[in-house]
């Protein structure tokens, strides 16, 4: 079930309007129907007093648990149906079935849509039929009298004649509790759609302050970042160094490496290329990032091992190959700073669906500390960090390439591996999985396989060039 923050400051405007609702109804109950002379009805006037002080009393209990904050939907369903009941005590007391206030059915149909959508209307439609078919049923077999001291021709008790105005009002209700949830389900997705188109505004606005930021700063880090590690290569090389000396050099060579990562992340999340959607072969390109990531950071040293699972031929997906490639490797590096010693971070690839709905699917796991419920909705934010010395720029970047895709049918999920902790007998860190789904790419041309065949078959051809051209193909 969604949480609505709204939710709260409906129902307390809600219960004041209510409260307003009631005054003025008692006052015109009063004066118009009953024409002002409450002496004459002394059944009615307890009767409408008795339930209008009910109404107020309830407003109140509603506000005392309302200043609680705790079981807030319910209460608002409760609402709903108690102002149902109260409708119908009002429906009783001025005319019966033949009562203008039928009419506050509908109007708690609005509300009941306006407080939690489409389930209060209906809650409102059904509780709102149920209380005004008892009435008249009550009238129809005699078990429910009119009110003593008003004129019994004004109220329906015949079941020739009730049907009727029981139907219309049947009929009414159900018009307006289902025109009352489409329109809030409207305004619903609208309204979401609109703080999504708000929430992009504001990071493009972002963006664009970390483009001039980034660009500027760009040429500056990274001359003297080329300075420092070419020196320290030759530092490295010197002879008569000592271990302690060597460890340092490769301290400050994997700072100027971080660094470096850190302005390319920044130029790829405030300088976006829009994406070219071809097909291209997405279990080559994992394998070519596991392999390049094997060999670099603390996978190079042993520290965390990055493998791929998944097929050994081609699997075609519609997706920009570069961007793509920037992606995954930014996942994989996240994997392995989030994983400990001895960890392995693991590659997947496989095709889910059939037919036109086929999807393949590219996953990344670790075995990190996982991700908290909390973080989950801002762990592609920019700059959002779990990790001391993270920037919190690598997942940015993925969320705004995927963004970029959606038109091509792509998506990004993550999740912790809950399931794999329940299995792990260890107590170890449970970790996390993120899982990108892209459009499967459809078959390839005949003439596009033969084209493929020639190159392969042409002895100019290394092996190199021969995959990057089927690459460049697909």
């Amino acid at each position: 079930m969604e949480r609505d923050d709204r939710l709260p400051n409906r129902l307390a405007w809600v219960t004041g309007l209510r409260l307003g609702f009631l005054t003025l109804l008692l006052g015109s109950t009063a004066f118009f129907y009953l024409r002002g002379a409450l002496s004459q009805y002394p059944q009615s006037q307890s009767f409408l007093l008795a339930t209008i002080g009910a109404a107020f009393a309830l407003a109140a209990i509603y506000a005392t648990l309302l200043h609680r904050r705790r079981h807030l939907r319910r209460l608002a369903e409760v609402q709903i149906v108690l102002d149902q009941i109260t409708w119908t005590a009002i429906v009783y007391v001025t005319g019966g079935a033949s009562s203008g206030a039928t009419s506050f059915y509908g109007l708690t149909c609005l509300v009941g849509a306006v407080l939690i959508g489409v389930r209060g209307a209906v809650i409102a439609a059904i509780s709102g039929l149920g209380a005004f078919a008892a009435l008249c049923v009550g009238f129809g077999l005699g078990s429910i009298e009119p009110p003593a001291d008003q004129r019994a021709a004004n109220f329906i008790v015949e079941w020739q004649r009730i049907t009727y105005p029981l139907g219309v009002n049947a009929i009414g209700i159900v018009i307006v509790a289902v025109l009352a949830g489409y329109l809030a389900e409207r305004l619903r997705r609208t309204g979401g759609a609109l703080q999504e188109a708000n929430e992009r505004a504001d990071l493009a606005e972002r963006l664009a302050v970390l483009g001039r930021i980034a660009a500027g700063l760009a040429h500056e880090i990274r001359n003297p970042l080329g300075s420092i590690s070419g020196s320290i290569e030759l530092l490295r090389e010197a002879p008569g160094l000592t271990d302690e000396d060597r460890r340092l050099c490769e301290i400050i060579q994997r700072e100027a490496g971080r660094l470096n990562h850190l302005v390319t992340d920044m130029m790829d999340l405030a300088r976006p290329r829009k994406p070219v959607p071809e097909a291209v072969d997405v279990a080559g390109l994992a394998r070519d990032v596991v392999e390049l990531a094997s060999r670099s950071e603390r996978s190079g040293a042993g520290d965390v091992a990055v493998v791929y699972e998944g097929p050994t031929t081609p699997v075609r997906a519609i997706c920009d190959g570069e961007q793509m490639r920037q992606v995954l490797w930014n996942l994989v590096r996240n994997g392995v700073q989030a994983s400990g010693a001895g960890s392995t971070v693991r590659v997947s690839i496989k095709e889910v669906g059939t037919g036109s709905s086929r999807r393949v699917l590219m996953a990344v796991s670790d075995r990190g500390p996982g991700i908290a419920p909390t973080s989950q909705a801002k762990i592609f934010e920019a700059f959002f960090t779990t990790r001391s010395g993270g920037a919190g720029m690598g997942l940015a970047v993925v969320r705004r390439i995927i963004d970029d895709h959606a038109d091509v049918g792509a998506s990004i999920e993550v999740r912790s591996n809950t399931e794999d902790a329940a299995e792990d007998l260890s107590g170890g860190p449970i970790g996390a999985t993120f899982e990108v789904g892209l459009a499967r790419a459809p078959s390839p041309a005949r003439r596009g396989a033969t084209v493929g065949r020639d190159r392969a078959s042409d002895p100019g051809v290394g092996p190199g060039e021969n995959a990057r051209s089927q690459s460049e193909g697909t």
